[in-house]
């Protein structure tokens, strides 16, 4: 859309030739609010680069020479750029024409927002909900809210508050990230947005998921839904999440129920499916665990809310079964498989 832009939308690209050939065109075409769009490339050999200046000169570009990962990819187009919001995109990630307006809709009606989540529905399934934002419960394990539950939105369906935004399809304020900080590039990729969405709530910022912004996204498509590489950066970006943002003492009441989740969930990856990878990514978190500390007391210095208050944001305690059957339900799904074999 003419005009001075008001919107960075920032996609991350590696090898993803296939995906951005139907991403950008759906970007393209996104009405209502004057934006810019960035793709950074993380060393794509696939053709990417090709298509990108071929096909879409439009297009910002910033290609690295080796994959840096999510994260840092994301930090380069907001430090790129000078716009009042940046608009994370997944390059698998298929946005509805009004998706971006109606994100700033909301983030423009209150200067406390600092995010906003949008209504990802699964590409294969989208009759599926696939994220409507970011849960975190009291044992540090974060989810998509109502991954593979049906969509049933209704069309005016309002905002609702939520603990965070999936980096998938999201809206940031840059205010917001000029006093929290950007993405944390030691996560790399995986849960670098649920670090940074717990570093804002505890900085007094808000995160509302509009129904109406939707996209359709093929999960997992770049890592792979359950492979070693992900399961390698779920495990390790976890503890420090925890590590890095957990209140104290409360970190200390809650640290029996913390491992124990934690250690319920090693036995299926590892003895069953024979995959050693989460093992890997905890023992590197534990090496690694010093510039986190480190940057603890940074985060810990920013927390605007009480405990009580940041507690409103958590869900219940679930049992270690409700977990695993969701993880099965995003693994069908994503696998293009009738999701009701993962019931």
């Amino acid at each position: 859309m003419a005009g001075t832009p008001l919107v960075t939308v920032a996609i991350p690209n590696w090898n993803g030739r296939r995906h951005l050939e139907r991403c950008l065109p759906a970007v393209q075409a996104l009405r209502g609010v004057a934006f810019e769009t960035i793709v950074v490339d993380n060393g794509s050999t696939d053709g990417s680069l090709e298509l990108l200046r071929e096909r879409f000169p439009w297009v910002r570009l910033i290609a690295n020479p080796r994959n840096l990962g999510f994260a840092p990819a994301l930090n380069q187009a907001i430090r790129a750029s000078t716009t009042r919001y940046i608009a994370a995109l997944n390059n698998d990630a298929i946005p509805y024409p009004d998706w971006l307006c109606r994100l700033v809709e909301v983030a423009e009606q209150d200067s406390h927002i600092g995010s906003c989540a949008s209504r990802m529905v699964f590409d294969s399934h989208p009759h599926l909900i696939q994220s409507a934002g970011i849960a975190m419960n009291c044992a540090g394990i974060a989810w998509d809210r109502h991954v593979g539950e049906p969509d049933r939105t209704a069309p005016d369906a309002p905002p609702e508050e939520v603990f965070g935004a999936s980096g998938g399809a999201a809206l940031y304020r840059r205010a917001m990230l000029d006093e929290i900080g950007l993405f944390d590039e030691r996560f790399g990729s995986y849960l670098e947005d649920v670090d940074l969405a717990w570093r804002a709530r505890l900085a007094g910022w808000r995160c509302l998921y509009v129904p109406a912004a939707v996209v359709r996204h093929a999960h997992s498509a770049t890592g792979g839904e359950g492979s070693p590489f992900k399961n390698y950066y779920l495990g390790r970006n976890k503890l420090w999440c925890i590590a890095k943002n957990y209140p104290w003492p409360q970190v200390l009441w809650y640290l029996p129920v913390i491992v124990l989740y934690d250690l319920g969930s090693l036995p299926y990856t590892v003895v069953v499916r024979r995959d050693p990878s989460p093992l890997v990514g905890r023992l590197a978190a534990l090496r690694g665990l010093g510039p986190v500390l480190a940057e603890r007391r940074r985060v810990q210095r920013l927390r605007r809310i009480s405990w009580r208050d940041f507690c409103s944001y958590l869900e219940a305690l679930e049992p270690p079964h409700t977990l695993f059957r969701r993880y099965r339900v995003t693994r069908t799904i994503a696998a293009g498989r009738d999701p009701a074999r993962a019931l």
